[in-house]
């Protein structure tokens, strides 16, 4: 695999607003070129028999019930409003 540039590296960090010094570019330039290289060892692996998946437990809906159930009264949930006019919340304006 070929190695990454200073240049990549360098726009790179021009592309995520970041100001890098040369130092810093040698650094990252080495660094970055071990993680793609490390990276493309997984291409080496057998995979044909092994299933897709999306999360490592056999999870399935993991979400309760959507059941009805009460809440609290109108006159309750307006009792800390701001500002109520005729049982509903009021809000400032937002259209002219």
């Amino acid at each position: 695999m070929s190695e990454i540039s200073k240049e990549q590296v360098k726009h790179v960090a021009h592309l995520a607003r970041l100001a890098i010094t040369d130092e810093e570019v040698e650094t990252m330039t080495k660094q970055l070129d071990d993680m793609i290289n490390y990276a493309a060892l997984l291409n080496e692996l057998d995979t044909d028999h092994v299933e897709p998946t999306t999360h490592v437990l056999d999870l399935k809906n993991v979400m309760r019930k959507d059941e009805p159930r009460k809440w609290i009264e109108k006159e309750d949930a307006l009792k800390n409003a701001p500002d109520v006019k005729d049982g509903q919340f009021r809000v400032p304006s937002i259209l002219e």
